[in-house]
């Protein structure tokens, strides 16, 4: 059970790197870039205990990115104004069903 916290953990990382991404200016902003960096290192730092404790390499990177990719997607159109149009919801469900089904491969 740890190991998912973990994940969920790294992934909550790089998604508040990601969407800080924005506030860097290009990393003209020095803070919101140290920032960004930190999250990042939080983030792979956490993925390789996750990776340290068993988990398949495939299947964590396919939970971080899937997770990944629909909050940031979200998030982005809910806090940063972002569109988020029904043929990009329709991908983005194809990517989580995908790794569902890896994950059950595994299982």
């Amino acid at each position: 059970m740890i190991t998912y916290v973990l994940l969920g953990a790294a992934i909550a990382a790089e998604v508040a790197g990601t969407l800080s991404l924005k506030y860097t200016r290009g990393f003209s902003d020095p803070w919101t870039t140290v920032w960004v960096v930190a999250c990042y290192v939080v983030a792979i730092f956490l993925l390789a205990q996750v990776l340290s404790r068993g988990m398949p390499v495939a299947v964590a990177y396919a939970v971080w990115s899937a997770v990944g990719i629909t909050v940031v997607a979200a998030l982005g159109a809910v806090l940063l104004g972002e569109s988020l149009t029904w043929p990009q919801v329709v991908g983005i469900t194809l990517i989580v069903v995908g790794v569902v089904a890896l994950e059950l491969g595994t299982a």
